[in-house]
C-alpha cells in the first residue's frame, strides 16, 4: 500500500489571536516540514479560533483572518498545508484551505452547518456549493470536509469516496461532553467503511468561554479500523505514516483533481514513523481533565494571574480547589474561609487541611460583624416578618461581596462552587455564592462530584481531599444542623430525574415508568422551571453532559409554560 506521512496538528488557539495562532500553526508547520510529511492537517477555523460567534460580523475581524491565512500560505514550503480558515466571497463561509509552496491550490466550503445544541452557525455562515475538489497529494486523491460534513452517511464525505478519493481529510472544531469520543469513532468507522477510504480527521483543544475542544484526533483505514488516536486535552502534533489503500483508477471513477506537488515518496530504506493509539480515558478521567483544561484556558486566555475560592470545607469547593491547583499551580490559588455562627468546626478544620494538603494559600475572614450589621440595617424592614431564607442569605451575600472584593483588589478571578443538581433547582444564593467570574463544576452533578474527587485521591495515591469531606452529609451551613436533603430528595434521586428531564428531554411519565415517585418529579420539574432567572445571571462555566445549561439549553425567563402540567383549555 502507499504511505502517506501526515502531521496530525493538534493544536489550542484563541479566538480572534491572529498572531499567536499564525505562530502555533508556522511551528507546526515547520516541525511538519523537518519530519518530510507530505501533509499536515489543521483543526477547523484554526485561523480566527472556534467559535467566533457575532465577531465575524465585524469587517475587520475578516479583514485581520484574511491576512493572517496569506501570511501562513506565504510560508509554506513542500508539505501540503490543510487548514481552516473564513473566507468572504459572495457570502462568509467555514473554509477549508489546501496550500503549498507559498500558493493556494484550492479551498473547499463547509456543506454542513450545524444549528442545534450549542451551534450556531447557519447564524453567520453561507452553505457550501457541494462541488467534490479531490487533490492529488503524495500521489494519492485526497478529499476534504469540516466537521458535521462527516456526520451525514450520504454526505461530502462518501461523494468524496465515490469521486475517486482514496483519503478524506476532516477539519474539526468538536466541543467535548461524555461520550463523545466513542461517538466520533463509531461515526468515522461508517464513513470509511461506506466510501471504502481512509479518513484522517484532526479535532482543536482547547478551553472556549461554556466549550472545551478535547482532541482525540485520530485515523481510521478503509476497513473502519482506528489505526491513529492522539490523546485527548493535549495540544500536539503527531507525525506519522499512514498506510492508504489505492482505488482502481478505471474509467467508473472521476479522477478529476486539482493537482498539488509535494516531495518525492521516501526511499524504502527511510525510517517509518508507525501510527500510535492511545487509550481512551475512563470517565472520571475524562471529565476531570476537561475540566482542568477549561479552567486553565479560560484563566490564562482572559488574562488572569490568579484565582480565588470560597473554601467552606464542603466537598463541592474541595473538587473546585482540586482542579484550580492542577490548571494553574498552587501559588496561584487563593483560598478564603468565611465562617458564620452556624460554621461547624469540623469545616473550618476540612478547609483547613484541604489547603495544607493542596499547598495552597487560607485566609480566614470572619463574617459573624458583617452578618450583623446587615440584619441590624434590615430590621426595620424586617419587623413583622418571620425569619426566613432572607436572613439565611445574608450570610452568602456578605461572602459573594468579600470575594468579589478581594477580586477587585487583588487581581483574584473567583472560581464558583455550585454544582449542576445546586444549579438546576436554584439551591444557590444570587449574588451570594453565585458571585464570581468562572463557574468550573457548573454542569458537573452532585453525584459525579463525589466521583471526581475520589478520582483525584486516587490519583494522588492519598487523600489529598480528605476523607472527612466526603463522608459528612453535604449542607450549605446557613442555620443550625441544616442539611441539603431538608430542601431537596437525596441526591441519589434528584440527579437521575435532573439528568432524564434537562438532558434527554423526559417527560414526567418517563420518569414514573423508571420508578421515581411522580410527585416528587413534578416538584423537581417546578423547581428547574422556576430557576430560570438565576441561572441567567450566573458566570459561564464548561460544558461537559449531554446538555449542558447555556448555549445547550436556551430557555425563555419570562415563561409561564410548566412541564410539570399540561396545557387542558383556557379557563373561563
Amino acid at each position: 500500500m502507499p504511505v502517506l506521512r501526515v502531521a496530525l496538528c493538534q493544536l489550542n488557539v484563541t479566538v480572534g489571536d491572529f498572531a499567536g495562532n499564525v505562530g502555533r500553526i508556522l511551528d507546526a508547520l515547520n516541525r511538519a516540514e523537518e519530519s518530510g510529511a507530505d501533509l499536515a492537517v489543521f483543526p477547523e477555523l484554526v485561523i480566527p479560533g472556534y467559535p467566533p460567534e457575532d465577531l465575524l460580523v465585524e469587517p475587520a475581524f475578516i479583514e485581520s483572518a484574511e491576512r493572517a491565512l496569506d501570511e501562513v500560505v506565504r510560508a509554506t514550503k513542500e508539505c501540503v498545508a490543510v487548514l481552516g480558515f473564513v473566507e468572504s466571497v459572495d457570502g462568509l463561509f467555514n473554509a477549508a484551505a489546501v496550500a503549498s509552496r507559498g500558493e493556494m491550490h484550492g479551498v473547499w466550503h463547509k456543506e454542513l452547518l450545524p444549528n442545534y445544541g450549542v451551534f450556531d452557525e447557519r447564524r453567520w455562515f453561507a452553505t457550501g456549493s457541494g462541488d467534490t475538489p479531490l487533490f492529488v497529494i503524495g500521489g494519492l486523491r485526497v478529499g476534504v470536509t469540516i466537521c458535521e460534513d462527516a456526520w451525514s452517511s450520504d454526505g461530502p464525505v462518501v461523494r468524496q469516496a465515490r469521486a475517486g478519493a482514496e483519503l478524506i481529510v476532516s477539519l474539526n472544531a468538536s466541543p467535548y461532553r461524555q461520550n463523545v469520543l466513542i461517538e466520533r469513532q463509531e461515526m468515522l468507522s461508517a464513513r470509511a467503511t461506506e466510501g471504502d477510504c481512509s479518513i484522517v480527521y484532526v479535532n482543536l483543544v482547547g478551553g472556549q468561554d461554556e466549550l472545551v475542544f478535547d482532541g482525540g484526533s485520530m485515523v481510521i483505514d478503509e476497513r473502519g479500523a482506528t489505526t491513529l488516536r492522539m490523546p485527548q486535552f493535549v495540544e500536539r502534533v503527531e507525525i506519522a505514516d499512514i498506510e492508504i489503500a489505492s482505488k482502481s483508477r478505471g474509467d467508473e471513477i472521476n479522477t478529476r483533481a486539482d493537482s498539488v506537488v509535494t516531495r518525492a515518496r521516501r526511499a524504502e530504506t527511510e525510517t517509518i514513523r508507525p501510527p500510535s493509539i492511545c487509550s481512551p480515558l475512563e470517565r472520571s478521567e475524562e471529565v476531570y481533565e476537561a475540566l482542568v483544561l477549561a479552567t486553565r484556558d479560560y484563566v490564562e486566555k482572559n488574562g488572569f494571574a490568579d484565582v480565588g475560592i470560597a473554601l467552606s470545607g464542603g466537598v463541592d469547593s474541595a473538587l473546585v480547589a482540586a482542579i484550580a491547583v492542577d490548571a494553574v499551580g498552587a501559588d496561584r490559588v487563593h483560598g478564603v474561609s468565611m465562617p458564620s455562627r452556624y460554621s461547624s468546626e469540623g469545616s473550618l478544620t476540612d478547609a483547613a487541611r484541604l489547603a495544607e494538603e493542596f499547598k495552597i494559600e487560607l485566609r480566614t475572614i470572619p463574617i459573624e460583624l458583617a452578618h450583623y450589621a446587615f440584619l441590624e440595617l434590615l430590621a426595620p424592614s424586617f419587623s413583622g416578618h418571620s425569619s426566613n431564607l432572607a436572613e439565611e442569605n445574608i450570610q452568602a451575600r456578605v461572602r459573594g461581596t468579600l470575594m468579589m472584593g478581594l477580586s477587585n483588589k487583588l487581581g483574584w478571578l473567583i472560581l464558583t462552587t455550585g454544582n449542576k443538581s445546586e444549579t438546576a433547582v436554584g439551591y444557590a444564593t444570587l449574588y451570594g455564592d453565585m458571585a464570581g467570574g468562572f463557574a468550573v463544576i457548573k454542569d458537573v452533578p452532585k453525584l459525579l462530584v463525589y466521583e471526581l474527587c475520589e478520582f483525584r485521591n486516587k490519583r494522588a495515591g492519598r487523600d489529598i481531599i480528605p476523607q472527612s469531606i466526603l463522608d459528612k452529609p453535604p449542607s450549605a451551613e446557613l442555620r443550625p444542623d441544616q442539611r441539603d436533603e431538608d430542601s431537596l430528595p437525596p441526591y441519589t434521586v434528584l440527579d437521575p430525574i435532573l439528568e432524564g428531564y434537562i438532558e434527554y428531554a423526559k417527560t414526567i411519565g418517563d420518569l414514573e415508568r423508571e420508578g421515581f415517585d411522580p410527585t416528587i418529579v413534578r416538584r423537581i420539574f417546578d423547581l428547574v422551571d422556576a430557576a430560570e432567572y438565576k441561572r441567567r445571571q450566573a458566570p459561564p462555566g464548561p460544558r461537559v453532559t449531554h446538555r449542558a445549561f447555556g448555549k445547550d439549553r436556551r430557555m425563555p425567563i419570562v415563561n409561564r409554560f410548566r412541564a410539570s402540567r399540561r396545557f387542558d383549555g383556557a379557563k373561563s
